[in-house]
């Protein structure tokens, strides 16, 4: 038997930051980096909160490390807030449920709720039961895995990403789009975290380059935003694979942008988890069978499955290229002999990393090291 359950209530489209008027006189402790601060975008929710007390704890940075999740804890259990509240990208997210966690066992706030307001449209840490944490000595991210850190409410406010820049949209566009496709293929997936999938994919292709292009277009901003959230929900229930194994790593390892990541392996994941061989095979993984179908349902063509596996990876590359991202490691600056130092490191980790286990396809180190060596440039 299984179950399908999405525990985190969600308000979304415009308006949806109005929600937080209904804290009213409540304590509450933010979690955010400082952009936010300086940018003023944290105004627009201190905004909402009235008359209440409020802390801000605005140390976050990319790859939040223990150090700071340690600083959080601290500061949240002297401050005794009823709720947390974290707003900001991916960091921001995972660095407050590790905070709002630890808090919770150590500090005794059992009865605290816990709000996601992502800034990005990528992460979709706001409905997911997933943080990574890094270990800057050892240069290792550590996935946390666990139904107490997903958030009690999240607010899709597609004003807050109104004014992201067009290179993080495509680098978090990318990542919805690897979150969507890798749970579709997961060997845990079901029919419910299939259809959150598809529509994230749908979304992802017809939004995307817009939300790229153009900072007004608020019906790409809004969609996109739902399509983030869809993808989370989705590889929530089903997992992820093989392409976010190695991301891990070669973040921890290399300090690419996960997303950035994510679209660099994307297309040579699908090849490798699809293995077809030869020009005319007789037979497909399930895998591939997934894959074609998701290609016929963003409007690819294909006389058959191979085509339109084919397909599906032409047109993500053709994406990454028409949003001027890099497609591969020396276009981001990386050297070969950067690479060379740690992929054995890179393939370790990736084959140890929890993603893995639900990996359509099992990989070895040498499968690592040569979609590692494809996407090295």
């Amino acid at each position: 038997m299984e179950t399908f359950e999405i525990t985190t209530q969600i308000k979304f489209g415009k308006g949806a930051l109005g929600y937080l008027t209904s804290l009213h006189g409540q304590r509450v402790f933010i979690v955010t980096d400082p952009f936010m601060v300086k940018s003023g975008m944290i105004n627009k929710v201190i905004d909402k909160l009235e008359a209440g007390s409020f802390e801000v704890f605005s140390e976050v940075v990319p790859d939040p490390p223990m150090e700071l999740v340690t600083k959080g804890v601290e500061a949240v259990i002297a401050f005794k807030p009823n709720t947390m509240l974290a707003l900001g990208g991916g960091s921001s997210i995972d660095a407050a449920k590790a905070i709002m966690d630890f808090s919770k066992k150590i500090g005794g706030l059992k009865d605290m709720t816990f709000i996601a307001i992502p800034t990005t449209s990528g992460t979709g840490s706001e409905v997911t039961s997933f943080a990574v944490i890094t270990d800057r000595e050892k240069g290792v991210k550590y996935p946390l895995v666990s139904n107490s850190l997903l958030p009690d409410i999240a607010i899709l406010e597609p004003e807050l990403v109104k004014s992201v820049p067009p290179d993080i949209v495509a680098d978090t566009g990318m990542d919805v789009l690897t979150h969507a496709i890798e749970a579709y293929v997961s060997t845990a997936a079901t029919d419910f975290s299939d259809a959150l999938a598809e529509k994230a994919v749908e979304l992802v292709f017809e939004y995307l380059k817009r939300s790229y292009e153009s900072s007004e277009d608020m019906e790409a901003k809004e969609k996109m935003h739902n399509a983030s959230c869809l993808a989370g929900i989705a590889f929530n229930l089903a997992s992820l694979g093989i392409n976010h194994a190695i991301a891990h790593n070669i973040g921890g390892k290399l300090h690419i942008p996960h997303g950035r990541t994510n679209a660099l392996l994307l297309p040579y994941v699908i090849e490798f988890n699809a293995d077809i061989e030869g020009f005319n095979p007789t037979h497909y993984t399930k895998a591939a069978t997934k894959y074609a179908q998701l290609a016929k349902l963003v409007g690819l063509q294909g006389a058959h499955t191979r085509a339109l596996v084919k397909n599906l990876v032409h047109e993500i590359i053709k994406m990454q290229k028409e949003m001027k991202m890099p497609v591969t490691l020396k276009a981001c600056h990386i050297t070969q002999e950067a690479v060379n130092e740690v992929k054995q490191d890179i393939a370790k980790g990736a084959l140890e990393d929890a993603c893995m286990l639900t990996n359509p396809r099992t990989a070895t180190t040498g499968d690592v090291l040569e979609i590692l060596h494809q996407i090295t440039g």
